[in-house]
């Protein structure tokens, strides 16, 4: 009897209770190979490029389309797909339901990663880019699966850390849509949407659970209006980059300090030296 009592509190590996902060190595090596290889199928094979055109009066549009396009969505796909399976294994969500929040950046860094490595496809430094990516997607899943519970120590080391590649994100995106060429109908609305999901997720992450939608709005908008402001100026894509980055980065610094009850001329001018900082450096570069 005691024999099989002690055998009935065996637990297999596999079906024990993940206690550690730290996702599954298997479940992370099956989500990172996965998105690795979409894009590693891209590289293998070439595809007809299909453009798909919007004509109206006065106006004229070309989207082109290629399977590195159609590759990077499916990679982000994969990637909140992935995502979303991580976070259902965590201690701090047994009963409840995932939340999308956790899977913003993960998927917004597959999708950012998919621009750069299109524009190297026929160039040695795509390896660079793609091992960069990895381990860059490895950091952003590990770092969201920590942050999903607030109370744990290694909290802030990983909001830290989603912050600053929430704007290196930005950077990377904003900077290769300038290499390449692409038209302002098409810049506008990336740094829209992009600028608003990074700060509405970097805002959210304050431990308050709250949503600051109004502010996401304004910040995306003016990065919007600073971008069309900027798209005919004779800048290098690192000197566009920087230059948008940078309010990016203050307004949302101001928007955290704000909802923290700094009174606004003390909160004002941190952002507002970044802002100029960031602009100096863009001049400069």
């Amino acid at each position: 009897m005691p024999i099989f009592q002690s055998s009935s509190l065996v637990k297999f590996p596999s079906m024990q209770e993940n206690e550690s902060q730290l996702p599954f190595t298997d479940r992370m090596g099956m989500l990172i190979a996965s998105v690795l290889l979409t894009f590693a199928l891209t590289r293998l094979f070439e595809s007809p490029r299909l453009t798909v055109s919007i004509s109206l009066p006065g106006f004229y549009y070309a989207i082109p389309l290629t399977l590195g396009s159609l590759m990077t969505l499916l990679a982000a796909a994969l990637t909140a797909a992935g995502m979303d399976w991580l976070t259902r294994e965590h201690p701090a969500s047994e009963g409840k339901r995932y939340s999308l929040e956790h899977l913003l950046l993960p998927t917004l860094t597959a999708f950012v990663m998919g621009t750069p490595l299109n524009l190297l496809a026929d160039s040695p430094a795509w390896w660079s880019g793609f091992v960069f990516g990895a381990l860059l997607l490895a950091a952003v899943c590990t770092a969201e699966y920590i942050a999903i519970d607030p109370a744990t120590p290694s909290f802030s080391l990983a909001r830290a850390g989603l912050t600053a590649v929430a704007y290196a994100l930005f950077l990377i995106l904003v900077t290769s849509l300038r290499f390449s060429g692409a038209r302002m109908a098409l810049i506008v609305p990336s740094i829209f949407i992009v600028a608003g999901l990074i700060s509405l997720r970097i805002l959210h992450l304050d431990g308050k659970d709250r949503w600051d939608f109004p502010w996401a709005f304004g910040i995306a908008l003016v990065c919007a209006q600073i971008g069309a402001g900027l798209h005919y100026w004779p800048l290098s894509p690192v000197q566009f980059g920087v230059a948008l980055t940078g309010p990016l980065y203050a307004l949302t610094m101001l928007s955290a300090s704000l909802a923290e009850d700094i009174p606004l001329r003390r909160a004002i001018a941190a952002p507002a030296l970044i802002l100029g900082m960031a602009w100096v450096i863009a001049i400069f570069l």
